[in-house]
């Protein structure tokens, strides 16, 4: 055997690797439910594992400084061969990918907006149901800079709690913990995990002033380069809307080096025209600075959905943007350099003793 063809008897058979988080399970279910109405005759083992974002539960995510974290492991077993594809959250897909590995397609996008969800015992007692109902001082748990930027930067009265884990852990802490009066979640999660009736407000550009991360709602599916069998099966899945808006959101921030842990915040639609439109923010953490763009093009390629969301960058970077990302870069350096050498004295200390 050589190149990327399968053994003769593997001819059938396309591994699925995914997380081992109970929603990247149901989502690497929902692709392979399409996969097995599309090609009935083969079969689609998934192989599931625990990465390094679902066992830190305790660091911010805009801590960690780098991006990847959900996705490096799964991309070595894919490299391997172990696995075949790999389905990602698209959101928490890097821009670049290792050599070799490409995005095989993007599936029909879910509710790409986030939402918030009240504390069941408060929304009872005081009828509280969206952010301008939360009284000043109100903590609202979530561990994404962009939603925290943008909440700073039109509800300055909320207070901010690091909040991680899986949807289900999640509420149960929103529950449990007396500071919480509400956190933020991503409306495709809910829906899939049977939890959509928690949803107390869906948080959107005009209603509620909050754009989504890029990719936020969509599936990826990654394989690896030149795999035709593959390719052609992962073909059948792919939703050409969703994958031209897709594309130029990660075009955006490929060209701003954004990751998932700066406030890039987007929101896409399809005009009645035929035209993508792209809202496209860039907020400080403190939610005092940001830079705005809201455009609308005829998009029909691939290669135009990417010079769209370049052109988008570009007008971000001529109002200010990269002058709010540099500043969270820096801050993310220092903090880096102070956790290192914290750890280091503390090494120096347990050697010397």
């Amino acid at each position: 055997m050589s190149g990327t063809q399968p053994a003769a008897d593997d001819a059938t058979v396309i591994r699925v690797g995914t997380r081992k988080s109970p929603l990247a399970l149901a989502q690497a279910q929902l692709v392979v439910d399409a996969l097995q109405a599309a090609l009935p005759s083969h079969t689609f083992p998934i192989d599931s594992m625990t990465t390094t974002g679902d066992r830190d539960q305790n660091t911010a995510l805009y801590n960690f400084g780098g991006k990847g974290l959900w996705t490096t492991q799964l991309e070595d077993k894919l490299s391997r061969r172990e696995v075949d594809v790999v389905v990602h959250s698209l959101k928490d897909m890097p821009t670049e990918l290792p050599e070799g590995l490409v995005l095989g397609c993007i599936t029909a996008r879910g509710d790409a907006r986030d939402t918030l969800v009240v504390k069941p015992a408060l929304a009872a007692a005081h009828g509280w149901a969206t952010l301008a109902d939360l009284p000043a001082g109100s903590v609202v748990g979530t561990s994404s800079i962009r939603r925290i930027a943008q909440l700073a930067r039109r509800y300055p009265q909320l207070a901010f709690q690091d909040h991680r884990g899986n949807i289900n852990t999640r509420l149960r802490k929103l529950d449990e913990d007396p500071r919480l009066a509400a956190i933020i979640l991503a409306a495709a999660g809910l829906q899939r995990m049977a939890f959509a009736d928690r949803i107390s407000q869906y948080l959107d550009a005009d209603g509620a002033g909050m754009l989504y991360a890029v990719g936020q709602g969509a599936l990826g599916i990654e394989c690896r380069a030149g795999d035709v069998r593959v390719l052609a099966a992962l073909e059948k899945l792919k939703h050409v809307p969703t994958t031209l808006a897709c594309l130029a959101e990660r075009s955006l921030m490929r060209s701003l080096e954004g990751g998932c842990s700066v406030p890039i915040g987007v929101e896409t639609s399809w005009l009645e025209d035929g035209r993508l439109r792209l809202r496209a923010t860039v907020v400080a953490v403190a939610g005092d600075k940001a830079v705005d763009a809201d455009e609308a093009e005829v998009v029909t390629t691939e290669e135009a959905a990417e010079e769209f969301g370049k052109r988008i960058a570009r007008e971000l970077v001529a109002g200010g943007a990269d002058e709010i990302l540099d500043a969270i870069n820096a801050s993310k350096a220092a903090q880096a350099k102070q956790a290192e050498q914290a750890a280091q004295a503390v090494q120096a200390t347990q050697t010397a003793q």
